[in-house]
């Protein structure tokens, strides 16, 4: 069964703008929405349904492991379409208490002899009341969902714990986890947030307001050292997981990017593996943890789920494959499972420390 050559779309996207494209193809998967029949179809079609794949976290089944990471549904337009496209999971946001409309344009690139994306659009969404009435009028809401938040450009540093307050109590009774992000590299001085008072406040706040579980989203470009010590504090002080890593500011990788932004996509995959596996190696088996950055197929998306990742997220990826990648990575997954005589995905999961705990 064939439906579109994703080439063709891809071709005529890429004459335009990668902003002015991302609308283009935001306004087709709003659309699908209102074609219940369509849904299906595209569903039947990409989805991968096999109990291999089937884990349950946090009290929620997750189908498949694949999910779509943060950024690319910033206002939660796209949560009907998400499952037709074969996604597991997806992650809406960052969403920030009030609107704003982020950084000046242009602020996203194609890097495309990296196969890449460099992105300095500074949380631009609708902020939380928006988001709030789109998750209100859900229908189809069978599938774990997690928000992805984080403070205002205008709110100084040290008001940030108040933005985050906000907006816990705001979506304490909606989707199925929390992501707090304070790695994003387009927020001025959101990064700085990333230390170990404001994480330790940050969470004792959060456990009076919400059950949900929240989980650490952390940039690639900390010591490995500082990231285990951060993510360990936050586990401790009750985070239910870590997703690691957010997009890169090593402009070194290539000679193509610009001098502001983060880098995502294949440029960052490596990076993005070794401080996930520094992490996995420290907290494998305490807490959940998420691997995302530069995923594009199955053998990768193995090779995190072997070294202590429960789920993985892609983004960049996506733009430049098209969604035959999601069917690909999970039909690939249940292959490499059943070759390695396992039975379920969890079997798998952090198989590179099993002789060690």
């Amino acid at each position: 069964m064939s439906f579109f050559s994703y080439e063709t779309v891809k071709s005529v996207l890429f004459k335009f703008d990668p902003e002015t494209a991302h609308t283009i193809a935001g306004l087709g998967l709003r659309s699908v929405a209102y074609f219940p029949s369509l849904l299906r179809l595209f569903k039947n079609h990409y989805f991968v349904s096999n109990p291999i794949l089937s884990q349950k976290l946090f009290g929620r089944t997750f189908a498949n492991p694949v999910g779509l990471a943060a950024g690319f549904d910033k206002n939660g337009e796209y949560i009907t379409a998400m499952p037709t496209l074969g996604f597991g999971f997806t992650e809406i946001g960052t969403v920030t208490p009030k609107p704003q409309d982020g950084n000046p344009r242009p602020r996203l690139f194609r890097l495309k002899e990296d196969r890449s994306i460099q992105n300095a659009m500074g949380f631009n969404n609708r902020g939380s009341h928006y988001m709030i009435q789109r998750l209100k009028k859900l229908y189809f809401f069978d599938y774990p969902i997690g928000i992805n938040i984080g403070k205002n450009k205008v709110t100084p540093e040290n008001e940030a714990l108040n933005d985050y307050e906000m907006l816990l109590k705001a979506f304490k009774n909606y989707g199925d986890y929390i992501i707090i992000n304070i790695s994003s590299p387009n927020t001025p001085g959101l990064r700085d947030l990333q230390n170990e008072n404001f994480i330790k406040a940050l969470f004792a706040m959060a456990k009076t307001i919400t059950d949900q579980p929240i989980f650490l989203k952390i940039a690639p470009d900390m010591e490995a050292g500082d990231a285990v010590a951060l993510c360990k504090t936050a586990v401790e002080a009750g985070a239910a997981g870590i997703i690691a890593t957010n997009t890169t500011i090593d402009y070194s990788l290539t000679p193509h990017a610009q001098s502001f932004g983060g880098i995502s996509g294949t440029l960052v995959r490596e990076k993005s593996f070794k401080l996930f596996q520094a992490i996995a190696q420290e907290l494998y088996g305490k807490t959940i943890l998420i691997s995302v950055g530069g995923i594009e197929d199955a053998a990768d998306a193995y090779r995190r789920i072997k070294a202590g990742a429960s789920l993985v997220q892609v983004y960049s990826m996506l733009i430049y494959n098209g969604p035959k990648m999601i069917k690909e990575i999970n039909e690939g997954l249940t292959r490499l499972l059943k070759a390695d005589g396992y039975s379920n995905i969890t079997e798998a999961i952090g198989a590179d420390y099993h002789d060690q705990h």
